[in-house]
């Protein structure tokens, strides 16, 4: 267990102090975190945060507090906040398993129910980002990730079940997949399975709807997989 908390406060008062609030401390600590420059089991010392930032403690506690529905960070009675393991290859096989339980049937149920505003919002959004991230940094990708998490969370809602929805989203999925890598071309090829099942939904095909989001999971898997051949 390691305690890095100079360095992590030297990263965060490279902002200019007016900007030091809750959604500054959130997004640069996550993407140090996102990036490994803090690594998982780094403990994060809010008081020496708080010192050497030179602001409150309450925008340091809301942004690990958000830090922690995302489980990015832990935290521990009488210990404080530390940065969360990354997932282990059991870890990945199971979210993989729940996602295709889950999501193709979503899709399906998509291609049935969706009206021409549900239709509408589904083209939105794959227009709302068409950038290609060029380095394999956080601050780059990190609308692709976004955008990742918009268009799967929407694909449930029309799906028209609450509880699934609300239990997938839980999972934070696609901020943990992108902890374990991102690299070149994933954005173009999830983009372009995306629009599949765009197309599919479309349609109103659930059969070919299910089918294209099965492949793009199945897919996504086939591309994470070799992370765990290199620790």
């Amino acid at each position: 267990m390691t305690d890095a908390h100079v360095g992590l406060a030297g990263q965060l008062t490279r902002l200019p102090q007016r900007q030091v609030l809750s959604d500054d401390v959130y997004e640069t600590v996550k993407g140090l975190i996102m990036d490994s420059v803090v690594e998982p089991g780094t403990r994060l010392n809010i008081d020496a945060l708080t010192r050497e930032l030179g602001i409150s403690q309450t925008p340091i506690r809301e942004s690990l507090a958000r830090l922690e529905s995302d489980g990015l960070v832990i935290k521990e009675p009488l210990r404080g906040y530390r940065v969360s393991s990354r997932l282990t290859p059991a870890e990945f096989e199971d979210l993989f398993e729940y996602r295709l339980h889950i999501e193709p049937w979503a899709a399906g149920r998509a291609a049935e129910r969706a009206g021409t505003e549900d239709l509408a919002r589904l083209k939105a959004e794959m227009l709302s980002y068409t950038d290609v991230p060029d380095r394999p940094a956080y601050e780059s990708y990190k609308a692709m990730a976004a955008h990742d998490q918009r268009f799967h969370d929407l694909v449930l809602e029309l799906a028209g079940n609450e509880t699934a929805r609300l239990s997938f989203a839980r999972t934070h999925c696609h901020l943990h997949l992108f902890r374990l890598y991102y690299g070149g071309g994933i954005a173009t090829k999830a983009l372009r399975e995306h629009k599949t099942v765009v197309t599919a939904v479309r349609k109103g095909d659930p059969s070919e709807a299910a089918a294209a989001m099965r492949a793009h999971i199945e897919a996504s898997r086939a591309r994470l997989r070799p992370m765990f051949d290199k620790e």
